[in-house]
């Protein structure tokens, strides 16, 4: 289902779309489509809006949309039968779309990174929603970047191949962990309570926040089960790096080769990390390329702990803050699902080739 299209209104449209609605000289239907305007700006969808004013959610979508192409004067006048708004008209909105796709993909706005929907709109003489609109229909979306690094490793492709083979043919009786550290974990108190979410409203948080310190989380993610062994700790040395794979080899059956898929930190090539190694044959470590954290696993389940654990929690203590961690393992464990690789050596490269061309034509 695709989403309903955004409104936004200046202070000044929402003064006229208020004074419709108050005021007794306005018709019926234009007090109706005001309304429809006012909820779908304060963030209403379509079927909300319809629950409020009784109408069906069709017409709720069919006044926004008018509004976010053509402005007031597309809710001041009555549809055409059939909705065919002219051909010269439909001309000059196709021209209009492609000023704004080009515009958006290839310009920029004088003393700025991008284009927003009303800097676009007033250098193109339109509306900021129809911008807006057409920028939905597209997929543009110029306040948002993503970032990314090409590898420069000169072993890039033998520690892919190292790498991507265990995950898609692991060998036999063997374990295969992706292994890392989430380091610098901070347990942030903020200053005032959050209110809660409720219908129409998202939930709050305060911007600001008071430190109560950081721990590192150690995590060693199975690959072919999902579960995650974890600890905490204070610092994230070659100590503790060791002291973690110990717990990781004790862990893991006797029987079984262990194979541990790590980046390309100083501390998990340590002297004294590679004399343990040399003393457990059974455990080998097998390094990422470097700028290549996409290719550990682990990074996924420390994504999900972000997310639904970190980003929105509230720790008073730095022992606060752990005990929600081993939690939100804990509850991991209980029905893990694993993290399935599915790209090959060969697509992987192909992707990185086209990357490296296009750096170098920029």
């Amino acid at each position: 289902m695709n989403s309903a299209v955004a409104i936004y209104l200046t202070p000044q449209e929402q003064t006229v779309l208020q004074k419709n609605v108050r005021s007794r000289k306005t018709s019926i239907r234009l007090i109706e489509r005001s309304k429809i305007i006012l909820l779908a700006a304060d963030g209403l969808s379509n079927i909300e809006i319809a629950e409020q004013l009784d109408i069906s959610a069709h017409k709720a979508g069919r006044w926004r949309n008018r509004y976010a192409e053509f402005g007031f004067s597309g809710i001041e006048k009555e549809l055409p039968r059939g909705g065919n708004q002219g051909g010269k008209k439909t001309a000059d909105q196709t021209r209009l779309r492609s000023k704004i796709i080009q515009a958006t993909t290839q310009t920029k706005p004088q003393g700025a990174t991008h284009w927003s929907t009303r800097t676009l709109a007033k250098a193109l003489g339109t509306t900021h929603s129809f911008v807006n609109r057409v920028w939905q229909e597209s997929g543009l979306k110029p306040h948002l970047t993503k970032g990314f690094k090409v590898s420069n490793d000169p072993k890039f492709e033998e520690k892919l191949v190292d790498v991507v083979g265990l995950y898609l043919s692991p060998p036999e009786n063997a374990a295969v962990f992706c292994v890392d550290e989430k380091s610098s974990i901070q347990a942030l108190d903020r200053t005032q309570p959050g209110l809660p979410m409720k219908k129409g409203r998202a939930g709050t948080m305060t911007h600001d926040y008071k430190r109560h310190g950081t721990s590192t989380l150690f995590a060693a993610l199975d690959v072919a089960n999902g579960k995650v062994i974890g600890e905490c700790k204070l610092r994230h040395r070659h100590q503790e790096f060791l002291s973690f794979l110990k717990i990781v080899e004790k862990q893991t059956p006797k029987e079984l080769e262990l194979h541990l898929i790590v980046d390309n930190y100083s501390t998990h090539k340590h002297e004294n990390v590679r004399k343990w190694l040399a003393r457990n044959k059974r455990v080998m470590l097998h390094f990422i390329p470097t700028s290549s954290s996409w290719l550990n696993l682990v990074e996924r389940f420390f994504g999900l702990l972000t997310q639904k654990q970190l980003k929105r929690g509230v720790f008073t203590s730095v022992g606060e803050l752990e005990k929600a961690i081993r939690q939100f393992i804990d509850q991991h464990n209980q029905a893990p699902e694993p993290f399935v690789w599915t790209k090959s050596v060969d697509q992987i490269l192909e992707k990185i080739g086209r990357a490296k061309v296009a750096l170098r034509n920029v």
